[in-house]
């Protein structure tokens, strides 16, 4: 029964993992003012996207750039949109992982497992629920787009996409691991996707 605990306790502790790709033409910072706006007019004003903005407006003062609260009067607007999907329907077979499969001539192991989109342990829970049974659930796509342009000119600096796969619709969690992944290592190589890895939830 070890190993089984020791599955379930993998399964809790899984980080939130989502896919990054941005676009960059941005300059080296030199203490640049800026101010976050929402890209979508409905969310303009909301207490809910001003605690998100408040979490990108950090991120943006740990960088070096400088808060301005007049967005008339900053030199980069960074736009910002988040959205999540009503979900689709994920049917799985349940497998025991330690049953030695003649397939594979030894313990069994999911093909394509990867974290995030192929997750085993995103659409199986916490730990199995029985051998070769098969269940249903809902998957949500969660996606944040954030635009940084110059105030000037209105030339794009930057474009970045940071999308996750969840069971959770829980935005309050979701958002600010999206803006999390999009700032490590900002502002990344132009064009490249990549995966970023975050503590999971508590």
């Amino acid at each position: 029964m070890a190993p089984v605990a020791l599955l379930s306790l993998a399964a809790c502790a899984t980080p939130f993992r989502a896919d990054v790709q941005r676009f960059v033409a941005l300059p080296d910072t030199t203490g640049q003012s800026f101010a976050v706006v929402a890209a979508d007019p409905d969310l303009s004003g909301g207490l809910e996207f001003g605690q998100y903005a408040m979490l990108v407006e950090q991120k943006m003062l740990e960088l070096g750039y400088q808060r301005s609260d007049d967005p008339a009067a900053a030199e980069l607007i960074v736009s910002m949109d988040y959205e999540i999907d009503k979900g689709r329907e994920k049917v799985v077979a349940d497998v025991d992982p330690f049953y030695p499969s003649a397939r594979f001539g030894g313990y069994y192991r999911r093909p394509g497992y990867r974290y995030g989109f192929h997750d085993p342990f995103l659409y199986g829970g916490y730990g199995f629920s029985g051998y070769n049974g098969v269940r249903s659930f809902t998957v949500y796509t969660t996606e944040l787009d954030m635009k940084i342009d110059r105030a000037a000119d209105g030339e794009r600096l930057f474009e970045g996409k940071a999308e996750a796969l969840s069971r959770s619709k829980n935005l309050t969690y979701l958002v600010p691991n999206l803006v999390e992944a999009m700032f490590t290592n900002f502002p990344g190589n132009s064009g490249e996707r990549v995966r970023i890895s975050i503590a999971p939830e508590k």
